[in-house]
């Protein structure tokens, strides 16, 4: 049954124009992925320069602390 008005009478709800309304969702979809590639690709130079940096170091220190292999230890 459907709900009843004020004045008693039925109401079925506001017409909508469902083409708007995707439209307006796509919008909103566009808007979200925008502002996720701005943060991962929207980097100065400078940002870039610094990560770049700091993985270098990092490998650096990784390749420093690397055992020797484990086929080594089986030969003798």
């Amino acid at each position: 049954m459907l709900p009843t008005g004020a004045r008693g009478e039925q109401g079925v709800g506001d017409v909508i124009n469902l083409r708007l309304v995707r439209k307006q969702r796509a919008r909103d979809e566009a808007s979200v992925r925008a502002e996720q590639n701005r943060r991962l690709f929207g980097r100065t130079a400078a940002e870039k320069a610094t990560d770049a940096t700091m993985k270098t170091r990092i490998e650096r220190t990784l390749d420093g602390a690397r055992l020797d292999s484990t086929s080594d230890m089986f030969e003798e």
